[in-house]
């Protein structure tokens, strides 16, 4: 199946389990589908498991995406999306280690997945284990101080096992990130501090996909993918309000169709 059909079946996913659960930052999951489709079904190394490579969303409020991303790719039950933001429920809003196999660590909400991630590859590198960590982080989120603090790190250390990936979606909780904390131009930071960049279109699978494959030149890489929020479902696109708002039925019906088509 082509990752383009796979990710709608996810993208589907989501708005059912979102309408199911009455939870909000469905925009914030759909803009990273294809991100998320094109590591777990090309690029990580997860076989066998004891030797897998990590991922972590270190975007929390995308937590809905990769446990519908983990369903599909069949590491953990489909059935857990069942108990998703359910009190007493089996997979919590944002990310806790013990509820599901895949979930690497419990990184809160922002900020925190990013520097556990760089701390887990420099882990990796002392102990010569030929694995990597990816650690998808959101633009908004990359307002926060401790991500500059870990790029100086990273790049110090020569962590070059390590890749990070923003989730460019130009829209946060209460509007565009250069009218709350302008970071542009963040290609330009990231190279001065002394990453390998690379820029895509965050919907293209082929872009990202070439950008993952490019070889870390003794350095950590970003990837700076260009998204819309909401991506796939028409009414969602680009629309801060799907940061909060609750698929209704009619809503999710609407948004089924379109994805079928």
């Amino acid at each position: 199946m082509h990752l383009n059909d796979i990710a709608k079946e996810i993208r589907k996913t989501i708005i059912a389990t979102a309408n199911k659960s009455k939870s909000p930052h469905v925009g914030s999951a759909l803009s990273c589908v294809d991100i998320l489709t094109t590591l777990y079904f090309e690029t990580l190394k997860l076989d066998p498991w004891e030797e897998r490579d990590i991922f972590i969303l270190s975007k929390g409020h995308a937590a809905l995406s990769l446990y519908c991303v983990l369903s599909r790719r069949g590491i953990i039950d489909k059935r857990l999306l069942d108990g998703y933001y359910q009190n007493n429920g089996t997979l919590p809003a944002h990310l806790d280690r013990f509820t599901a196999k895949g979930i690497e660590v419990s990184a809160g909400s922002l900020g925190h997945g990013f520097n556990i991630g760089l701390g887990i590859a420099f882990g990796f590198k002392k102990k010569k284990e030929n694995r990597k960590v990816y650690v998808l982080i959101g633009d908004g989120e990359s307002q926060e101080g401790s991500i500059w603090e870990g790029a100086l790190f990273a790049s110090k250390l020569g962590i070059d096992n390590f890749t990070a990936i923003m989730d460019y979606n130009n829209l946060q909780g209460y509007g565009r990130p250069n009218e709350i904390c302008s970071f542009e131009p963040v290609a330009d930071k990231w190279k001065a501090f002394g990453w390998d960049v690379y820029q895509v279109d965050g919907h293209n699978f082929a872009e990202i996909s070439h950008a993952l494959q490019q070889p870390n030149h003794q350095k950590p890489k970003i990837i700076i993918a260009k998204t819309t929020k909401g991506k796939g479902v028409s009414y969602m696109e680009n629309e801060l309000k799907w940061h909060y708002f609750i698929v209704t039925d009619e809503l999710r019906d609407k948004a089924i169709l379109e994805l079928g088509n």
